[in-house]
């Protein structure tokens, strides 16, 4: 995708609370990339369904990222991209063993737990408490496996001792746990 025509600018279009913009604006405040953040509401005002902000991302979802004379999507390739063209400081672990570790817990994140809590499945429901059920099944057992697998993996942070995507990824979705489902962590010592 092209970049918005003559911007220069780091732009982050993202909404406060989405886990997905979340784990970009992280990565680049801990890669000390200085960025601008332009607020897409995505829950009250929709401001993601505009044909202006379609003219940015295209699946008119959240985040986007201008950066180097382009524009990215999907938080992940965003990620990579970052991880690929500025290094330093380094989001992966060192080995090949500890990044396919990393990758998995990201995977359970990114495709386990934050797209089957998301807002736009709101309206899928007829009515509020069925989906509140389902996206607190999903991120309660979504938890769980994240609590078995960081009993092999986790030091200080996800994969051992570095901070990587893995954290980027777990934090959020730690936050909408309990901020939105009001869950109790003491059972995912691990994770928490």
């Amino acid at each position: 995708m092209a970049a918005l025509a003559g911007e220069t600018r780091t732009i982050l279009y993202g909404f406060w609370l989405s886990s997905c913009t979340w784990r970009v604006r992280a990565a680049l405040k801990v890669k000390q990339i200085p960025f601008e953040e332009k607020s897409i509401d995505i829950v009250k005002k929709r401001s993601q369904l505009t044909d202006e902000y379609r003219a940015v991302n295209p699946s008119q979802k959240v985040p986007a990222l201008v950066i180097d004379n382009t524009t990215l999507v999907e938080s992940m390739a965003i990620l990579q991209y970052l991880e690929e063209t500025r290094a330093t400081p380094s989001l992966v672990p060192n080995t090949p063993l500890l990044r396919a570790r990393m990758r998995e817990i990201c995977e359970i994140i990114v495709s386990g737990i934050q797209p089957l809590q998301n807002v736009g499945l709101r309206t899928h429901f007829s009515n509020e408490e069925q989906y509140i059920m389902f996206t607190k099944y999903w991120t309660e057992r979504g938890l769980q496996t994240l609590e078995d697998m960081l009993q092999k993996t986790a030091g200080r942070y996800c994969v051992e001792d570095q901070f990587s995507m893995a954290d980027l990824c777990l934090v959020p979705q730690l936050y909408n746990a309990v901020s939105r489902h009001r869950l109790n962590l003491e059972k995912y010592s691990t994770v928490s």
